[in-house]
């Protein structure tokens, strides 16, 4: 794992062991100068703390472009997710092997609606 910030920006991930496992086999995983990893595993012993550190910390890196993170891992910190506001990193909720995703609770999901009504199609 080398830092590849030259050739393009970086997707984090923020997930239980089977979602970083996946996205690490298919080749997001990278350390930064500073050998920091642009990937979290939480497990039940991980604290909310360090999952809203690791995501105020992803969203401040100038090397990332998509923070995806499992939704049931979202709500626990809704409160930073709701208050990132820039366009850049992206923020993605993603399902998780044993929590499906539900749309209410998706923040992007719920902004864009809100950017929209009805008579905009029309």
């Amino acid at each position: 794992m080398a830092h590849s910030a030259q050739k393009g920006k970086l997707i984090a991930v923020i997930g239980d062991e089977d979602t970083c496992t996946g996205f690490l086999l298919g080749g997001v995983g990278e350390l930064n100068k500073k050998r920091e990893p642009n990937f979290l595993v939480v497990d039940k012993n991980t604290s909310r703390h360090d999952i809203e550190e690791a995501f105020r910390g992803f969203i401040k890196r100038d090397d990332i472009a998509i923070v995806l993170i499992n939704q049931n891992i979202a709500e626990e910190i809704r409160y930073a997710i709701d208050s990132h506001n820039d366009p850049l990193p992206a923020v993605l909720e993603i399902p998780s092997k044993d929590a499906p995703y539900d749309a209410s609770k998706d923040s992007i999901l719920r902004r864009a609606k809100g950017m929209f009504s009805a008579e905009d199609f029309r």
